[in-house]
């Protein structure tokens, strides 16, 4: 699903914050990206979400090389992707609700066919009580639930998770690991970036590390 080789980035005329990365990534995978603050584990997400082009090297993804990819094919390509931003990314002017059937909605399907499994998945990420609520009102580890469920509502071929249970507490932080297994168990490819070591000792996932901008894979 997943094939970088030799893949380098850098932004403007500064030093390469990624050098020859190497790796591929099995459909249906569980893996954990991790590596100190400024390693670049941002940067590689934004890859492999085709928001970066790298400098150098190849990235291929869903067998398509990226670098060919035209501007018209690159959002439904997206589509098979789903995303937990650090920054969450909702919609102020959406309800909870709207937020996070808006994957949903994208592809055009009728509300009625969707709308018992939005509602489900917000109670289970503890949320079905802030469902009208806008995003504006809602704690951080709120809008964390409510992200991660728009990234799982339409059961992408591609996870990727930025610090997803950062701003939880220790058991949302468990509940949560297992919605991203279950999705995984469902043939979801799942890449959670994180730092936290408690959340990463609660499976056996092998460990992309990143570490002065090369990788290295501990399973």
């Amino acid at each position: 699903m997943i094939r970088f080789e030799n893949v380098g980035l850098r932004y403007g005329m500064g030093p390469e914050i990624l050098r020859n990365i190497s790796f591929h990534v099995e459909p249906g995978s569980f893996h954990f990206l991790t590596g100190p603050s400024g390693a670049g584990k941002t940067t590689l997400l934004r890859l492999l979400f085709m928001a970066l082009r790298p400098t150098r090297g190849l990235i291929n993804l869903f067998n398509r090389d990226v670098a060919t990819v035209s501007s018209t094919d690159l959002p439904l390509l997206r589509r098979k992707v789903g995303v937990v931003f650090q920054d969450f990314r909702l919609l102020d002017h959406l309800s909870t609700y709207e937020n996070v059937a808006l994957p949903l909605r994208a592809t055009e399907k009728a509300e009625h066919r969707y709308r018992a499994n939005v509602v489900e998945l917000l109670k289970w990420v503890g949320l079905g009580d802030r469902m009208r609520a806008s995003p504006e009102i809602l704690s951080g580890g709120e809008k964390q639930r409510a992200a991660i469920a728009r990234a799982v509502v339409a059961q992408p071929k591609l996870l990727l998770a930025d610090e997803p249970t950062g701003n939880v507490d220790p058991a949302m932080a468990k509940r949560l690991l297992g919605l991203f297994e279950e999705l995984n168990k469902l043939g979801t490819t799942v890449i959670i970036a994180t730092h936290d070591v408690g959340l990463m000792r609660l499976s056996d996932a092998p460990h992309m590390i990143l570490e002065d901008g090369h990788m290295h894979v501990e399973n």
